[in-house]
């Protein structure tokens, strides 16, 4: 992929000017923690000290998963379609959720079995649904290169449309599986230490899903050194959408939310293909799935939110928007050290 060439390291002058800024703040150094790290990631990434938060949007990509014929999810495929309308008539659970925080939630057809006749549904798939990675691949290797090219021209087109943020989101029954088995492949783990319950498989359930990514693992054998071999064989449309993403977010500069497991297996997949692309990334929360918090410390990134959630659709990524702007107002805010007339503080080395 060409594009990836040209993406380049953060632009540290202006997290350091950031970093400045907080500092001139009237309050503790580093006092509000990770949310003053994530402020200047994300002038880094913008190349200024004012890091932009807003406009800024949800992209929740759609697709179908050929497993689910396994008996891996409670619901069935049509699931995907209701939920898909849902958000793009505005009244899904994330849109609840984006709308307090005047964020955008657009849905993305990226591989859903049917196309709904929709205005507000953007479609960029290459297939419908995938094929039953318990049988055989999920993909091709160039339908899921095509996939992948897809999520990043569509960060490139929400930037064109003026939005300086993205959040990712997915929909797609059987996504938990397909992911689990992503992450089995890229983290060389057991399939019973990554497999969730998913939207609440039965013990029994539970054992079936994990038997069915064992069978996925065996069948395809993906290569762990090459991640499209890995989102092909095992992965879903939605994964390869959204790794497309968070490549989109190095290639156009442009700050990319990570939401629950099924984003973090993409983001581990965009790392893997550009390990650059790690630090135009930002982690909202710690998914109750099991493959989420491995992934994350995989990455290296340190989510904010822990509330237990595994709702999917990115509501947990625009769970992280609020509390941006509650820091960013006082980034942004006439509460300094000058202005009270008293000298900052400076860092006096270890110890309390």
């Amino acid at each position: 992929m060409q594009e990836l060439l040209k993406v380049q390291p953060l632009d540290e002058a202006a997290v350091l000017a950031a970093k400045k800024r907080w500092d001139a703040v009237a309050k503790p150094l580093h006092g509000l923690g990770r949310l003053e790290d994530m402020i200047a990631r994300i002038a880094g990434i913008q190349g200024s000290d004012e890091a932009a938060l807003a406009p800024r949007c949800a992209l929740v990509f759609c697709s179908d998963n050929g497993v689910v014929a396994q008996g891996v999810s409670q619901s069935e495929s049509v699931v995907t379609q209701l939920v898909a309308r849902s958000i793009a008539e505005g009244e899904a659970n994330v849109n609840l959720m984006a709308a307090v925080s005047g964020t955008d939630v657009l849905a993305v057809d990226i591989g859903m079995n049917e196309e709904i006749d929709h205005p507000a549904i953007l479609v960029r798939k290459a297939a419908r649904g995938t094929g039953d990675i318990s049988l055989g691949p999920a993909m091709t290797r160039a339908q899921a290169e095509e996939t992948v090219r897809a999520g990043m021209a569509l960060v490139g087109e929400m930037k064109a449309r003026g939005y300086r943020m993205i959040a990712t989101g997915e929909m797609g029954i059987g996504n938990t599986t397909t992911a689990a088995a992503v992450a089995c492949a890229m983290l060389g783990c057991a399939p019973e230490r990554i497999a969730g319950r998913g939207a609440g498989l039965s013990d029994a359930g539970l054992a079936r899903k994990v038997a069915v990514i064992e069978r996925a693992l065996e069948v395809n054998r993906p290569d762990a050194r090459d991640a499209l071999d890995v989102l092909a064989k095992v992965g879903g449309y939605d994964i390869a959408g959204m790794t497309g993403a968070f490549l989109g977010g190095a290639v156009h500069r442009v700050p990319v939310v990570i939401d629950g497991a099924i984003s973090a297996v993409a983001a581990l997949l965009a790392v893997s293909l550009c390990p650059t692309a790690r630090a135009y990334m930002l982690p909202s929360h710690v998914s109750r799935e099991p493959a989420a918090g491995l992934i994350m410390e995989r990455l290296g990134l340190m989510p904010v939110v822990h509330a237990d959630m595994a709702l999917g659709e990115g509501t947990g990524a625009v769970a992280l928007f609020p509390l941006l702007d509650m820091a960013a107002n006082v980034y942004r805010g006439t509460h300094t050290f000058g202005r009270l007339g008293m000298d900052a503080y400076t860092p006096q080395g270890g110890g309390a």
